[in-house]
C-alpha cells in the first residue's frame, strides 16, 4: 500500500508517511537549504498538498490542513450509549436526481429506495473492484508523472504505456528517470507487483 502522504525535492523523495511526518522532514529540509523546491503529494491520488512553510516546525504542524481520511476507510463512528431504536448505521441522507422511471422502478423493490440503491451499489463495488482499483492507481501515476516527469524523455510514450496495461513497456521507457521518481511512479501505477 502507497505510503499516506511523499514529499519530493526535486527529483529526490524525502518523506514517506502520514502528514506531519512529511512536513516535519520538509520543513527541516526548507530550514537546512532555503533553495529547496517541495512538492508534497496524496500517496494515494497524487494530489498535490498545500502545506504553508512559513514559522517554526511547530507553526507549520498547527496549520497543516485538515485531511479527510483515505478512501477506503469508513468514518469511525462516535461511542454514544446505546438507546432503544435502530441502531445508527453511519447513514448519510443525500439528494439524488432519477428519471421517473427509475423512480418507479425503486418503489416496486423489497425494502424501498434506500435499500435497492445500497443493494446496487454493493454490487457494482464488487463487479467492478479490480477494474476501479486499476483505474485509480493509472489516474495517480499519470498526475504524478505529469508534475514530476512530463519534461522527461519518453513521458508521452509512458503514459501511454500505463493507459495500455503494458507494464513492460512502462518500465523500460522509464527505466533511466530518476530512481526515486521511477520506483515512485511504478508503485503508484502497478503497487509492489511491478515487472
Amino acid at each position: 500500500m502507497n505510503p499516506a502522504y511523499v514529499a519530493f525535492e526535486n527529483e529526490h523523495r524525502i518523506a514517506a508517511g502520514e502528514i506531519t511526518e512529511v512536513a516535519r522532514a520538509a520543513k527541516q529540509l526548507l530550514d537546512r537549504r532555503k533553495d529547496a523546491a517541495i512538492l508534497v503529494f496524496n500517496g494515494q491520488t497524487s494530489a498535490l498538498v498545500d502545506i504553508d512553510f512559513r514559522g517554526s516546525v511547530e507553526d507549520v504542524l498547527a496549520r497543516l490542513p485538515k485531511l479527510a481520511p483515505p478512501r477506503d476507510e469508513e468514518p469511525a463512528a462516535p461511542a454514544a450509549p446505546r438507546g432503544p431504536g435502530r441502531p445508527k448505521l453511519g447513514v448519510v441522507a443525500r439528494e439524488i436526481t432519477l428519471l421517473p422511471r427509475h423512480w418507479d422502478w425503486l418503489a416496486q423493490q423489497k425494502g424501498g429506495a434506500s435499500v435497492a440503491i445500497r443493494k446496487l451499489i454493493d454490487e457494482a463495488r464488487r463487479t467492478s473492484g479490480d477494474k476501479d482499483r486499476t483505474r485509480s492507481a493509472q489516474d495517480a501515476a499519470y498526475r504524478f508523472m505529469t508534475v514530476m516527469a512530463g519534461n522527461r524523455p519518453h513521458y508521452e510514450d509512458a503514459i501511454r504505456a500505463l493507459f495500455a496495461h503494458d507494464r513492460r513497456r512502462f518500465a523500460t521507457l522509464i527505466a533511466d528517470w530518476p530512481d526515486d521518481i521511477r520506483d515512485h511512479a511504478i508503485k503508484l501505477a502497478y503497487g509492489d507487483q511491478a515487472d
